[in-house]
């Protein structure tokens, strides 16, 4: 919201996240503009509770102080189970999603009803960002929650230090659209983030479980025997969005392709993993990674 003076302090809610720690690395490379005041909170600081809630307390508590734009992170999930692809910004509401995140994915869902109301009945310019397979950063390296890649990522480290086979979730099949979190933390600025942008690499930088599997194991270097799981869930097999939107702003921008990127970076693999592998420091350049022109990180 402004400040007396013409300056802008814009809140970061989910600030030690994935993607709020993403947000604050770009602010401080210089992604900040002048008169900005950029403010990162987590649960720590404000317990916001769980997901439906927080969409009311931050969206009301916004309106009542006069903030003059709101950006949600919304998620893929939300998306029908049962469509066609790809799948665009219109197609929100058009059949449940997946059973597998029905009580999330329908929390998320509801952000944009209540962006629409907000707007409609109160003129509040709010609205939202919706993100494919993040990664990046200050990840969720936890095996039984943990993101895909970082999930990938713990279990080659536990069987190369055990020298074990390694375990993958599934068949293997499903396919995911992965984004590096700095640049979905670039695409969601306030001012590029008109209306609900679907942030995804192209439709044909589309990978199975089983490619990101075999990408994880070339760049960490694992010989081992690697084996799927078929007994546990594959989850939705595809969610292929379409990046359309987000070119109109963005025509020119590049991404590397999924197996032409560098090798990740993991300076925490020489210190002692614990069980729960609280969100170490690391750096991966190879996946939906940008470059060229249109690089702006």
């Amino acid at each position: 919201m402004s400040e007396p003076g013409g300056s802008v302090r814009i809140l970061v809610t989910g600030g030690s996240g994935l993607v709020g720690r993403a947000i604050q690395k770009v602010v401080a490379d210089g992604a900040g503009l002048p008169g900005e005041d950029w403010v990162f909170v987590s649960s720590k600081d404000a317990d916001l509770t769980k997901n439906v809630h927080i969409n009311d307390n931050v969206l009301h508590s916004a309106f009542e102080v006069g903030v003059r734009k709101v950006v949600s992170c919304l998620s893929t999930c939300i998306f029908p189970d049962k469509t066609t692809y790809p799948i665009d910004e219109t197609m929100i509401h058009n059949g449940p999603p997946h059973n597998s995140n029905f009580g999330y994915s329908y929390a998320k869902r509801m952000i944009d009803v209540q962006n629409r109301a907000y707007f409609q009945q109160h003129g509040c310019t709010f609205t939202a960002v919706i993100p494919t397979n993040v990664f990046g950063p200050h990840d969720n390296f936890n095996i039984e929650d943990g993101h895909v890649l970082p999930g990938l990522i713990h279990k080659v480290h536990l069987a190369k230090s055990s020298g074990s086979a390694l375990t993958v979730w599934g068949t293997g099949k499903p396919r995911r659209q992965f984004i590096y979190s700095l640049v979905c933390a670039r695409w969601g600025r306030p001012d590029l983030a008109a209306g609900p942008p679907l942030l995804a690499v192209g439709e044909e930088d589309e990978v199975s479980i089983q490619e990101a599997a075999e990408a994880v194991v070339e760049a960490m270097d694992f010989h081992g025997e690697v084996t799927f799981d078929t007994t546990k869930s594959d989850g939705q097999f595809k969610k292929t969005a379409s990046n359309g939107k987000l070119r109109t702003y963005l025509p020119d921008f590049r991404f590397t392709p999924f197996k032409q990127g560098e090798p990740p970076v993991l300076p925490w693999l020489s210190h002692p993993v614990p069980q729960d592998l609280p969100a170490p420091p690391w750096l991966w350049t190879g996946l939906a990674f940008p470059t060229g022109a249109g690089d702006a990180l």
